[in-house]
């Protein structure tokens, strides 16, 4: 366990783990399902990155998925997240931190399924009023596939 790393007893440790990967699917979860309100107000104390484009809070978190994701006429991205390899440190009672690997998928008429970017997104989190919720996230795409059914403004590859 690194030096700085805050100890908690182990239930404590699986309790926060718990509710942290809890907010990581969720936030996946709203971006398939085209939730942008539900993905700002989770982000709603956070900075927020994607690339070199940085937002920070509600209304600036909910404009740049408007302006940047394409929604189809489901109302959705006709993405499909998958999170993987997450890797939460506890820093202290009330501050934490993770990395995870995202693959997103898409299907639409004409763009049969398939993987469209992975990345990885890596995230702070404080406890804040007896709830753990995002400081931070900072999207971080790798490998590109067609993200033309995705990406709204095709600016600086801000895909996920």
């Amino acid at each position: 366990m690194p030096a700085n790393e805050y100890t908690h007893n182990a239930l404590d440790r699986l309790v926060i783990e718990s509710e942290i990967n809890r907010l990581l699917a969720t936030y996946i979860h709203n971006v398939d399902d085209g939730k942008i309100v539900e993905n700002a107000e989770l982000l709603a104390d956070a900075r927020f990155q994607v690339g070199d484009t940085v937002v920070n809070g509600r209304d600036e978190v909910a404009q740049f998925f408007r302006n940047n994701v394409q929604h189809h006429q489901d109302d959705t991205p006709r993405t499909w997240h998958a999170l993987s390899n997450i890797l939460i440190d506890i820093e202290s009672a009330t501050t934490a931190r993770s990395v995870s690997y995202f693959t997103v998928h898409q299907e639409l008429p004409g763009l049969p399924l398939q993987p469209i970017v992975t990345g990885r997104y890596v995230d702070t989190f404080t406890l804040r009023d007896g709830k753990w919720r995002y400081a931070s996230r900072w999207v971080q795409p790798r490998l590109f596939g067609d993200v033309s059914f995705h990406v709204a403004a095709p600016a600086d590859n801000a895909a996920a």
